[in-house]
């Protein structure tokens, strides 16, 4: 027999048990009913986007190590292209170069300074970002590093020429323009700062990747001038020699000295010697061959250069981020502007 039999039965069913096994036999036949007119069962089977399915992992793996973007952003441009890596990378930078030109206003006065060099030749790079936390990236540090390799087999100090120079990747420019997108702050090649030649000496000091120096000498050698570049980081010196000051700086501070002791009473000749006497101290103040050797502080720079048969040539001494104007955040009125708006 089949369940979709009924069966009358001709049971002598207590009285009490009757309305019970009505209730029964009305939900037997009520089953039997929906299976006889149920349609024929249909197997369920999921159906794929056939462009999704052409995206695999290795291609996603090959989309973001050609361009560094998120990976949801590769699988989206890459279904978008049916898996075609090359297309899908080229609308990657075009996204990237217009997020770079939107971040571009933003003030960027964090980064780090690079440092590279070539033969006699060496430059120092800095490179922006909005916060000290991406001027730590990795990326961003690899991108530095780039930027100062490049510069160092350019010549001059030309921004815009290191932006097109050609690397691996593309330009610099376009390198840079990929990691705005990757990264999402304003990120921006500053300066340049180049020394030194086939006849010449360089050496520089990159201290916490926040202030490089530069120092170029006739004669010496290389280590001699990065310890005296690590003493221009630490003193700031403004000129290298008595002959780097220019004459109206002189005379400025000529000027000013002599309005000081312009009221002591004493004769001419002497207020002469005393204004010379202060002026040489300032010169020796400023001028780095006139300091006192931070390293071992027991002879003047000028003379650490003359034992080692050297002579100072010049300076360069760059830091992160100086000279921009960096936005304040007045806590305080925030604060007050939240609380006022409850």
């Amino acid at each position: 027999p089949h369940t979709s039999d009924v069966f009358v039965c001709s049971f002598v069913i207590p009285s009490h048990h009757q309305f019970t096994m009505k209730i029964v036999a009305a939900l037997a036949l009520t089953a039997s009913m929906a299976t006889a007119f149920a349609p024929n069962a249909i197997p369920f089977t999921a159906r794929q986007s056939t462009s999704l399915s052409a995206v695999s992992v290795a291609q996603i793996k090959e989309l973001r190590e050609a361009t560094g973007a998120g990976m949801m952003d590769c699988k989206k441009v890459l279904t978008e292209f049916d898996g075609d890596v090359e297309k899908a990378a080229e609308e990657l930078r075009k996204k990237g170069l217009a997020q770079a030109d939107k971040k571009s206003s933003r003030i960027a006065a964090e980064g780090k300074i690079a440092m590279a060099s070539v033969g006699g030749k060496t430059v120092l790079v800095e490179v922006n970002c909005e916060t000290d936390f991406v001027a730590k990236d990795d990326s961003f540090t690899k991108f530095a590093g780039l930027a100062a390799e490049a510069a160092a087999g350019l010549d001059g100090e030309d921004v815009e020429a290191l932006m097109a120079a050609s690397v691996e990747g593309g330009t610099v420019e376009s390198v840079r323009a990929g990691l705005v997108s990757k990264i999402g702050e304003n990120i921006q090649v500053r300066r340049v700062a180049a020394r030194g030649s086939d006849s010449t000496t360089t050496g520089a000091y990159v201290h916490m990747q926040r202030i490089g120096v530069l120092v170029e000498i006739e004669g010496g050698t290389p280590e001699l001038c990065t310890d005296i570049a690590m003493h221009v980081a630490a003193m700031n010196p403004a000129y290298a020699t008595k002959d780097d000051v220019p004459a109206e700086d002189i005379e400025k501070e000529r000027a000013f000295l002599t309005e000081q002791v312009a009221d002591s009473g004493k004769p001419e000749d002497i207020i002469k010697k005393m204004v010379d006497g202060r002026l040489n101290k300032y010169l020796a103040e400023n001028c780095l061959v006139s300091q006192q050797y931070v390293k071992t502080n027991d002879r003047t720079v000028g003379k650490l250069l003359e034992e080692n048969g050297a002579t100072m040539i010049g300076f360069t001494r760059i830091a992160v981020g100086e000279g921009i104007e960096k936005r304040q955040d007045d806590f305080a009125a925030e604060v007050a502007a939240m609380a006022g708006g409850k």
